[in-house]
């Protein structure tokens, strides 16, 4: 969907007026059709209600309903509670409430907040009703006009002001569009919602972007696997060829949306999305992204007050949305996979036999997902989760350093620094109990899926094989729970020689004697754009 903005003007007072109160009305309508809603109310029933209540034709009390349904569902995918929305917004109710704010500033506030839970009326588009039948577009001679029903078989005609400053304005387009579909008679549906912004009176308009039909690029030629992440703050982009093997890696800050207001950062995403979108133009892919999963923001008081205020202005979902968007427009085809186990199966696996970081193995994962790999847990990794000594070594690892921290939180008096360390303790004893379980006795429960492995008499999905490996390979093996450098798991994964590792005898840095790649080190050459190597065995099997 593209939405237009457009300002009304009017020839007289009195047309203003009429509209101001017919948006009064629909407003009033639409909360009341919102906590109906709430309580279980039916749409049919709903529906002639608003009618007798409002004195609204039909269309414009369904209208209310949709606009309400769709406030719902917005709550209940955020996981917020429709019931505690507040009409015309929390933060202007909040400093309403604030006894200090008085004089001008009280009365701009309350001028703000009363426009907008008042000054709102929806139309939805309908193809058959000419585009629209209750705010149409019309062309007159004095120019482009705004015709709106306001009840009882009366119109108003209001002036449309817009200008074009760019020559691709989407602006000229529509017009186009709508002047063609008044020749041939085929038209197509546009919403219109009129808002009442700062005592002037505006037109959103939303219609459907005419796409390419078919598909440009698609996957037949390769893929862009694209990962986001909070820390560093930056996207992981990797490209592969058709066969699944490694071609190119790059990144994008996104650093400069850090202290941006929230319409800088909606500017900003854009202009990310396009970049992101035109490489995939010039190389001629198509693009994989995470299927779209509410991210945890964190919470005041975690510990983690930098992380938490990178996420807090981190538009995750904003960022995706606008590269389907844009590749939707340029007929790419866009690949959403889903997001389990893609960082822990990219920094075991991929990190260490490409010699990359953690978030570029993790894209890497998510390309080869769209083009429909499935990945395998090598074979030195499930004798390693095999190997009784090593178990016992891993869970001696992990209880020192749970006692550890035991130790830091004994000395530690703040307690927002509590916080972050009772949560660590708490991790360290559950990935305990996950290697302890591996020796327990056979369950009884069948394999439901062809993904469940037995280990040890201990039946787990193949996921949950690689939650394993990671418990048993970072704190005991790399000494962190998210590592950065993994250049360490390659003996492993490749000869499972964990004894050197463990004991130091193998040099960690690439270049020092030990399986030098010929991939340069990432944090040796950060401006690495190509990535030729590829491994004997992909699946390291």
């Amino acid at each position: 969907m593209i939405t237009l903005q457009c300002k009304l003007t009017f020839e007289n007072e009195k047309n203003k007026q009429r509209l101001l109160e017919l948006m009064k009305k629909f407003s009033s309508c639409y909360r009341y059709a919102y906590n109906r809603l709430l309580d279980g109310h039916k749409r049919k029933e709903l529906k002639k209600h608003l009618q007798k209540v409002f004195n609204l034709n039909s269309r414009y009390c369904d209208d209310a309903i949709h606009k309400a349904q769709s406030l719902i569902n917005s709550c209940k995918e955020r996981e917020q509670n429709p019931k505690k929305v507040i009409f015309g917004g929390r933060r202007l109710f909040e400093k309403l409430n604030k006894k200090h704010i008085n004089g001008e500033k009280r009365e701009k506030l309350k001028q703000k907040w009363e426009e907008r839970r008042k000054g709102c009326l929806y139309s939805r588009g309908d193809k058959t009703k000419k585009g629209n039948l209750n705010t149409r577009i019309i062309f007159e001679k004095e120019g482009l006009k705004l015709r709106i029903n306001t009840g009882e078989r009366d119109r108003i005609q209001v002036n449309i002001k817009r200008t074009v400053n760019r020559q691709n304005d989407k602006w000229t387009g529509f017009i186009a569009r709508l002047l063609e579909a008044e020749k041939t008679g085929e038209h197509f549906p546009y919403s219109v919602e009129i808002k009442l912004i700062n005592g002037q009176i505006y037109a959103f308009i939303s219609f459907e972007e005419e796409l390419p039909e078919e598909l440009i690029i698609t996957k037949e030629e390769g893929i862009i696997g694209i990962d986001i992440n909070a820390k560093p703050f930056h996207i992981a982009l990797t490209t592969l060829k058709p066969d699944g093997n490694l071609q190119a890696i790059s990144k994008v800050s996104l650093h400069e949306l850090i202290n941006k207001t929230k319409n800088q950062r909606e500017y900003l995403s854009w202009r990310i999305a396009h970049q992101i979108v035109e490489i995939a133009i010039v190389q001629n892919k198509a693009i994989a992204i995470e299927r779209l999963y509410t991210i945890p923001k964190g919470n005041k008081g975690d510990g983690s007050k930098k992380l938490r205020k990178i996420k807090q202005q981190w538009i995750y979902r904003g960022i995706l949305e606008k590269i389907k968007a844009l590749a939707k427009r340029e007929g790419i085809q866009i690949l959403e996979v889903n997001p389990a186990y893609t960082s822990i199966i990219g920094m075991l696996k991929y990190a260490p036999q490409y010699n990359l970081d953690k978030d570029t193995a993790g894209a890497y994962v998510i390309a080869r997902r769209g083009l429909g790999f499935k990945e395998k847990l090598p074979t030195h990794y499930k004798n390693l989760i095999l190997d009784e000594n090593f178990i016992q070594y891993a869970i001696s690892k992990i209880k020192e350093e749970r006692q550890k921290t035991k130790e830091q939180l004994k000395t530690e008096t703040k307690q927002y620094k509590k916080k972050p360390l009772k949560r660590k303790q708490k991790e360290l004893n559950t990935q305990i109990k996950i290697l302890q379980n591996l020796n327990s006795e056979p369950q009884t429960q069948q394999p439901v899926n062809q993904w469940e492995e037995q280990v040890r008499g201990y039946l787990r999905s193949s996921y949950k094989l690689w939650q394993v490996v990671k418990v048993a390979l970072t704190i005991p093996v790399l000494g962190k729970s998210v590592p950065r450098d993994l250049s360490s798991l390659k003996p492993i994964l490749v000869l499972g020689d964990w004894d050197r590792v463990v004991k130091g005898l193998v040099p960690t840095s690439w270049g020092r004697g030990y399986g030098v790649s010929e991939i340069p080190p990432t944090g040796e050459c950060l401006h690495l754009n190509k990535a030729e190597y590829k491994y004997p065995s992909p699946k390291c099997s």
